[in-house]
């Protein structure tokens, strides 16, 4: 197997992982990390596509570096909207209350 595809197995694996765990936390910032390896893996995949033509383009490398300045800025938003619910509702979790 070449280098390309193990990148590409292990952006796919990421995406898979992050989905699944996106899907089946309950815990928001179990979900923020869900959706930052999500994240990961699309970058990844985005690079294995961008390196595949065999010379080197700096658009889409621009573009990674980009993407993840602004995943980084939405997960810091993210966790401070979860603190501050936990402020708010003494809970950091979706999951519903049992019935009574």
């Amino acid at each position: 197997m070449s280098v390309t595809g193990i990148f590409g197995v292990t952006a796919a694996a990421l995406v898979g992982l992050g989905l699944f765990s996106l899907v089946t936390q309950a815990a928001l910032l179990r979900k923020i990390l869900a959706f930052n390896l999500l994240a990961a893996g699309g970058f990844l995949a985005f690079g294995v596509v961008a390196r595949r033509g065999g010379a080197v383009d700096a658009v889409p490398q621009a573009l990674v570096i980009t993407g993840l300045v602004v995943a980084f800025a939405a997960t810091a938003l993210a966790v401070i909207l979860v603190l501050r619910l936990f402020q708010i509702t003494g809970a950091a979790s979706i999951a519903e209350d049992p019935p009574a």
